[in-house]
């Protein structure tokens, strides 16, 4: 159920798919009732792994995939501030888990997130979120779909550091503009 919690309450984090304890966090202050990947306000969280480059898997991260998405549903309003709730997370705690795709929709508008950590020693990660724009629908199967996309605009949004961190790992050297986030962190093979 909907909840408000005490100043310095805490959360478990447990792994979604093995029960273990990966850490603890801050708990917000109020939370939103949720039923499966949906909460009180409509807000709806589904994802699909494409799994990306292993050297970029943090085991010692505090936040996976599922408890992510449960998170941003117990604190966010709409997509677009599950997206901002999503990144600012795992910029704090690390992520946990391998390259995700998550579909993140509320009764107006519809994002995909894409996502992956910055492996062992390198706290937060890589992600690009775009808005899917209005009369249109996207679809993701265990594939990084996002490649290019633009670098200045109000329905695209980025880590600081996506394109660099491709660059300080050989993985692109190009334009900016040129910058696929799916060759870069989840080459086909």
């Amino acid at each position: 159920p909907a909840a408000t919690w005490p100043e310095g309450a805490t959360i478990d984090v447990i792994e979604w798919d093995t029960g273990k304890k990966l850490g603890t966090i801050p708990q917000a202050r109020r939370t939103f009732a949720v039923v499966g990947n949906m909460n009180e306000k409509q807000l709806v969280i589904g994802e699909s792994t494409f799994g990306g480059r292993e050297e970029l898997h943090d085991p010692t991260a505090v936040i996976d995939y599922g408890s992510l998405m449960t998170l941003a549903l117990q604190r966010a309003a709409t997509a677009r501030e599950a997206v901002q709730v999503m990144t600012s997370l795992v910029a704090k705690h690390g992520y946990a888990s391998s390259g995700e795709s998550f579909s993140i929709s509320d009764p107006t508008e519809a994002w995909l997130l894409e996502m992956i950590g910055k492996g062992p020693g390198n706290t937060g990660a890589l992600w690009v979120a775009r808005r899917v724009p209005d009369g249109y629908l996207t679809a993701h199967a265990n594939s990084a779909r996002i490649r290019t996309f633009p670098q200045n605009d109000k329905d695209t949004l980025f880590a600081k550091d996506v394109i660099s961190f491709a660059r300080g790992k050989g993985w692109f050297s190009g334009k900016d503009a040129d910058f696929s986030f799916a060759d870069a962190y989840a080459p086909l093979t």
